[in-house]
């Protein structure tokens, strides 16, 4: 076999974490793990929802040779040089597994190499690209009949971190408890207003259904005195908006414990660090969670969600994709943008969670607007009375999923490349 270099482009913590990691495993298995003959390099390029750790989260799977930071992503583009200045193999292939589509156009230009996209949504560059693996049929509907034969339907990639997981050393639900998922978001932008709101949602559920029990799966970029610290009424006034009574960080001391974040009422939120969190959120009833990725796992998974976007505050979201989010994060003009941006946004909504934009309908509740703690929970009381309105959402969910397998079938189309 001529040695080979892959070269993964991705951008944000969703992606390193449920999309490369599956794919540079299945490359493994199917291509060995000889590093002298197959070479993996992970480059990452910009990202509103970044947190700055996802190199160090790229560098720590196995099957990784080496990672490039975000801050020399433009200076690649641009000129073709690592930061490093990394060899290139005369054989190689770019796998793209988040960012702009254009990327590797460009960058499999300068190297030489072929190129093969994870198209979730949307597939772009029909001519300049030489394969595409999409989510579901209908990303290829509108293709032209002479690019077709690019277009391999592989399945959703969400699935694959599903399998084999180990259960989690709390103990598990039972007969008599009903376990509840809060995923507030990984950034300040949502944790400023996520964390009070979801927790002061917790205590209003617990306070009439006492058998309830919360777990926080907690982002890999986010360290947990952080996300304490957006429970603190010292350190961020929206606990006071939202009627929070605060909460704040356990660590315990025996080792097999979890980490609680106790508010002050008496509830504990166990705080689940596993990455991913899959087996823990696939026993949940329901979860309450922010806009984002975390929805299309959550999807992925069959697990019902309320998806939630308060509006106590305009510019403190400002985690959108592209110009959008770059504009609302500019230094003195950025709260001015992500004002405007809201503002709009809200004018136009259309659907937000991923379940709901694959089906082009809502399948599960998405509430916009400012939100407080007993319209939702009573929500959240009412689904868990009525058991079959929950099973109906599931069912939906499984109904828009892709199908499985499709790290290993994306790193089929890799070898078919390289061959």
């Amino acid at each position: 076999m001529t040695p080979v270099d892959i070269l993964i482009l991705s951008n944000g913590p969703g992606e390193i974490t449920t999309w490369v990691r599956p794919v540079v495993k299945a490359l493994r298995q199917q291509l060995g793990d000889d590093r002298s003959l197959v070479r993996i390099s992970v480059v990452l390029s910009p990202c509103p929802n970044a947190s700055g750790k996802e190199a160090a989260i790229a560098l720590s799977y196995p099957e990784v040779d080496r990672v490039q930071g975000v801050e020399h992503f433009w200076q690649f583009l641009l000129w073709g040089k690592t930061s490093d200045n990394w060899d290139w193999r005369s054989h190689g292939v770019v796998v793209f597994l988040g960012g702009d589509q254009i990327f590797p156009v460009i960058i499999g230009k300068k190297l030489g190499y072929y190129t093969v996209v994870y198209a979730e949504w949307e597939a772009r560059w029909h001519n300049l690209i030489d394969r595409f693996g999409v989510m579901k049929p209908q990303v290829a509907q509108k293709v032209s009949p002479k690019y077709a034969h690019k277009f391999t339907v592989v399945g959703d990639l969400m699935l694959e971190a599903q399998t084999s997981l180990p259960t989690p050393n709390s103990q598990l639900p039972t007969q008599h408890s009903v376990l509840i998922g809060i995923l507030p978001g990984s950034k300040a932008a949502k944790l400023t207003q996520g964390v009070p709101l979801t927790l002061a949602i917790a205590e209003y559920i617990h306070a009439q259904l006492p058998q309830t029990k919360f777990i926080i799966p907690v982002a890999p970029t986010l360290d947990l005195q952080t996300l304490a610290s957006f429970a603190d009424p010292q350190k961020n006034s929206f606990v006071e908006t939202f009627k929070f009574s605060g909460g704040s960080l356990i660590i315990p001391e025996q080792n097999h414990e979890y980490p609680l974040l106790k508010t002050n009422q008496g509830l504990n939120v166990e705080l689940h660090q596993e990455n991913p969190a899959y087996s823990i959120l696939s026993q949940c009833s329901i979860c309450l969670t922010t806009v984002g990725a975390n929805t299309a796992e959550l999807g992925s998974l069959g697990v019902p969600m309320i998806v939630l976007l308060p509006t106590q505050q305009l510019d403190a979201m400002r985690s959108w994709d592209g110009l959008p989010g770059l504009l609302a994060n500019l230094p003195g003009v950025g709260t001015t943008f992500a004002k405007l941006i809201n503002w709009l946004f809200l004018r136009r909504k259309g659907l937000l969670a991923w379940p709901n934009i694959w089906a082009q309908s809502e399948i599960v509740p998405e509430l916009v607007g400012k939100l407080q703690a007993k319209e939702v929970g009573e929500m959240v009381l009412d689904l868990l009375n009525h058991p079959e309105k929950l099973a109906q959402m599931r069912h939906k969910l499984r109904q828009v999923r892709g199908e499985s397998g499709a790290a290993e079938k994306i790193a089929q189309i890799v070898c078919e490349e390289i061959d």
